[in-house]
């Protein structure tokens, strides 16, 4: 199974809809379950500081876990820029869940970045960053880390993309994704 995380709590947010397109496309190019887990549409009940407790851990979480985490072998992290990183709720996102079988949900997994932004370098920081955290934690990310930029000139009205070049781009990405 392939999630898909688009790493932000910010409603109607780009990292969502270039999730969905990620989404769509794996779906084309693979029989494996593909599931898109967008933060922005996840109840945040489990933000508090027993969060850290298997034992209070939040059942929310707990679920999201079980249906999104755990059974996943890869990862895509569709990650915005926020000052010059990445979200602070992947990170708390990351930490809460990292309590309750720790090894069953990153050991020996695989990832792939990728970074939007309205800017220029298209979050290259903060998939810098994500990869060290997430390399501790045992998972092996793609070296083809992808980095988009000026998002809203890639989108139509309707938040399509439409940008041919970066189309090619991430279906280069993900075609080496799936040999990963």
């Amino acid at each position: 199974m392939i999630t898909i995380i688009a790493s932000t709590n910010r409603k109607k947010s780009g990292a969502k809809q270039f999730a969905s397109y990620y989404q769509q496309k794996l779906q084309s190019m693979t029989q494996e379950e593909v599931h898109l887990l967008a933060l922005e549409d996840i109840a945040h009940d489990w933000f508090h500081p027993d969060m850290y407790s298997p034992e209070k851990q939040s059942p929310t979480l707990r679920a999201l876990q079980e249906q999104f985490i755990l059974p996943a072998s890869k990862f895509v992290f569709v990650v915005p820029e926020y000052n010059g990183g990445f979200p602070g709720v992947l990170k708390l996102f990351i930490d809460a869940i990292s309590i309750y079988k720790y090894r069953d949900s990153f050991q020996g997994k695989k990832a792939a970045l990728v970074g939007i932004a309205t800017g220029r370098a298209g979050n290259l920081r903060g998939m810098e960053h994500l990869t060290g955290i997430l390399n501790h934690l045992g998972i092996i990310v793609l070296p083809n880390r992808l980095p988009i930029s000026s998002i809203e000139k890639l989108l139509d009205a309707q938040g399509q993309l439409i940008d041919q070049a970066t189309r090619a781009a991430i279906d280069t990405q993900l075609s080496e994704f799936l040999l990963f």
